[in-house]
């Protein structure tokens, strides 16, 4: 990945911030509300980017479509009371924002959460006020992989597309950047399944971890 760039937008769960204590509790909390056993905590852990239907689907593969619509909306009941208990930004993440605000590059983030949600962490983590966009699910009738979140984001920071960095955890928001004209990079230290692989999203670049991403950003961000 080459050239310099002028801002950064990152995905939210799994990307920048470690959202799974919570969104896994909420499940475990509804299956024990349903006399369900808990699934395996990584199991969940891996499927926590593909938001509340992911974690539906996979705590309870029998649900027929209409049974999961009903237990997605509990679900969001049971996480809207600890949206924010324990979820934490990864560690790296405080240092590199700290830098990127230094050199003066604005960041923000694009995410397939609702917006009371992604508020909701951003005010408690204490970045609502140092990011320069949220945009979340419903913002706008599209979502990732649609690019259009993607070319909000560019115009509310006022930096074309191609001056902009992409870091997400999953092939959607590859597929997002890639189609708004991004550079992206793929976070290969976030909710992934067994089954799936960074390397086969066509990212620009993969980061291992958020210390290999400091080290990128801080070359192409000058």
């Amino acid at each position: 990945m080459n050239g310099h760039f002028r801002a950064v937008l990152f995905d939210l769960d799994g990307t920048l911030v470690d959202t799974a204590p919570d969104m896994v509790a909420a499940l475990f909390r509804l299956q024990e509300e349903l006399g369900e056993s808990a699934i395996d905590y990584n199991l969940a852990r891996a499927n926590v980017s593909n938001g509340a239907a992911g974690l539906i689907r996979v705590g309870f593969p029998a649900a027929d479509d209409n049974t999961r619509i009903g237990l997605q909306r509990r679900f969001l009941r049971i996480y809207q009371q600890r949206v924010c208990a324990e979820s934490r930004l990864f560690p790296g993440f405080p240092e590199m924002l700290d830098s990127l605000q230094i050199k003066g590059r604005p960041w923000g983030v694009v995410t397939n959460k609702p917006q009371a949600f992604t508020d909701a962490i951003m005010v408690k983590l204490g970045l609502s006020r140092r990011m320069h966009c949220a945009i979340s699910g419903d913002t706008l009738p599209q979502r990732k992989p649609d690019p259009a979140p993607m070319l909000l984001a560019s115009r509310i920071l006022n930096v074309e597309p191609k001056h902009i960095v992409y870091v997400g955890d999953a092939a959607r928001d590859i597929q997002a950047g890639r189609a708004a004209g991004m550079a992206t990079i793929a976070a290969a230290w976030g909710y992934i399944t067994a089954d799936d692989d960074p390397y086969a999203w066509h990212a620009d670049l993969v980061a291992e971890s958020p210390t290999a991403l400091a080290a990128v950003l801080s070359n192409g961000l000058g």
